[in-house]
């Protein structure tokens, strides 16, 4: 007697794209992140900087921490530590997106988190720090900033915050649709 066919093909999880598809989108914020920081580290020397409007500027900036240079000044652990957490986050996020296939801003979500943890990894097993070139300043707004400035980051650091944004607007929505 045949065995009965899945009903769910490999991979799809009911429709929903495969997993191949999210990390191919990993993949992509990965490969994205990694190009653009070769090009400042080829093209910038640390510490310079270029204005390219009032309040944007191209720099190189190295960050041996992490968001907001937490636990930059550490003696050398936390590169390590930074490493293994991404990786083990991007373990996880493989097995959510495996187990919710179906709820694309979801999984788009945490795709873009995991190519920008993994591109974040990369700097710190390749580097020892994670190369930061983008940086924005507020004091344009008001003379009250006056000097002020967002910490340089990263694509992957937008990646990040994008799939931060998503997973909060993809509960919003959930949780309307509950109601």
């Amino acid at each position: 007697m045949a065995r009965p066919r899945r009903a769910v093909a490999a991979g799809r999880g009911g429709g929903g794209p495969s997993l191949g598809l999210w990390l191919a989108l990993a993949a992509l914020v990965v490969v994205a992140d990694q190009l653009t920081k070769t090009l400042i580290t080829y093209s910038f020397q640390l510490g310079d900087a270029r204005p390219v409007t009032s309040w944007f500027a191209l720099v190189r900036a190295h960050n041996s921490g992490a968001a907001f240079s937490f636990l930059a000044g550490a003696s050398g652990w936390q590169r390590w530590f930074f490493a293994g957490l991404g990786l083990a986050a991007s373990g996880f996020i493989v097995w959510m997106i495996r187990s919710h296939p179906t709820q694309k801003l979801f999984c788009f979500a945490v795709s873009m988190i995991m190519g920008g943890a993994l591109g974040n990894v990369i700097d710190r097993l390749l580097h020892g720090h994670v190369i930061d070139f983008l940086q924005v300043r507020f004091d344009f707004l008001s003379p009250i900033f006056r000097g002020g400035y967002f910490p340089a980051f990263n694509l992957a650091d937008s990646a990040i915050t994008l799939g931060a944004a998503c997973l909060i607007l993809d509960e919003i929505l959930r949780v309307r649709r509950a109601a």
